[in-house]
């Protein structure tokens, strides 16, 4: 979920030179209902949903992520573990036991893409499929971080939707605070609307440009510059229906540009989100919510802060 931002620049030049305008859709996104779904690495053996659960009481998480294997246009945990490993699966149904519910997140920093895999809307709509059935679950997120045949793309995310009402998330970069989602992030949404796809926009709100001192006024400014970019692609929809699908999702702790979000922060976006009634929260990731490397810079086991055991879980999950 991290490294695109290092290249983010090059991307986005190229981005905004081919930029098109979608015509505006008569469909409208509807809105997500899960809340907070921070998400987890579902390949690290630790933690666990259940040992997150049973800590925190809460009860939703967004799995990451899965990709195209070895073989192609197969899904599989991290492009290597098998869809229904043994463990994966047992950690899911014994959260889904506890009234748990799962996003199976696709795409993230690392490839290889099923989106770019697949070589064809009727194949990348049998892998999503797949996905669900073997997971057991009817949200999927798509976590763009590099360039995706876009239009394919959303003809699968239609199909799924006309079939079994699937909820959709778009997960897509920020610039900057003022700025909001990068060019390219907007002709994917363009392009959602256009196919009449029904979506939840969840910007992450991490490793973007911001001259405000006070990171967790720039997480909700680039939410709030998300919002304005969305009501030019569903023009529409009123501001309440707006922000009803709109999630955001930051990087707790220590972030690689420098910033930190701290537990304020987090304190901070719930009021916010509570009071904008948005759809959904989620941060990255469940697996660096402990303090056990204050200090210690950027990892993906730790927060790099001083902080409780999961204790931004918690705090999300009064949203």
């Amino acid at each position: 979920m991290l490294s695109a931002r290092k290249v983010a620049s090059t991307v986005l030049v190229a981005a905004a030179a081919t930029a098109v305008v979608a015509a505006p859709s008569t469909a409208e996104p509807r809105a997500a209902a899960l809340g907070s779904a921070p998400y987890i690495d579902i390949t690290m053996p630790s933690p666990s949903l259940v040992d997150v659960a049973n800590a925190t009481g809460h009860r939703t998480f967004t799995l990451a992520f899965v990709l195209a294997d070895s073989t192609g246009c197969n899904p599989s945990w991290g492009g290597t573990i098998p869809l229904d490993d043994p463990r994966i699966i047992g950690d899911i149904r014994a959260l889904q036991a506890q009234g748990g519910e799962v996003v199976v997140a696709t795409g993230g920093a690392a490839g290889p893409y099923l989106e770019y895999t697949c070589g064809s809307a009727d194949a990348l709509a049998d892998a999503y499929r797949e996905i669900l059935d073997t997971v057991g679950t009817n949200h999927l997120d798509v976590d763009v971080e590099a360039t995706i045949p876009q239009d394919m793309v959303n003809t699968a995310l239609k199909r799924l939707q006309d079939e079994r009402g699937t909820s959709v998330s778009y997960t897509m970069r920020v610039l900057g605070d003022d700025y909001g989602m990068d060019p390219y992030s907007v002709q994917v949404l363009q392009s959602a609307a256009a196919h009449g796809v029904d979506v939840l926009v969840n910007p992450m709100t991490m490793e973007f440009g911001s001259s405000r001192p006070n990171w967790g006024d720039a997480v909700i400014a680039a939410a709030e510059s998300t919002l304005r970019q969305m009501g030019e692609i569903w023009p529409g929809l009123s501001d309440a229906e707006l922000r009803a699908r709109l999630g955001v999702t930051p990087m707790i702790g220590q972030n690689y540009n420098g910033k930190v979000f701290e537990l304020g922060h987090a304190r901070q976006l719930v009021d916010w989100a509570r009071a904008n009634q948005i759809g959904m929260l989620g941060f990255w990731s469940a697996g660096r919510d402990n303090g056990s490397c204050p200090g210690g810079g950027v990892s993906p086991t730790c927060s790099g802060i001083a902080q409780g055991p999961f204790e931004f879980t918690s705090i999300f999950a009064q949203f």
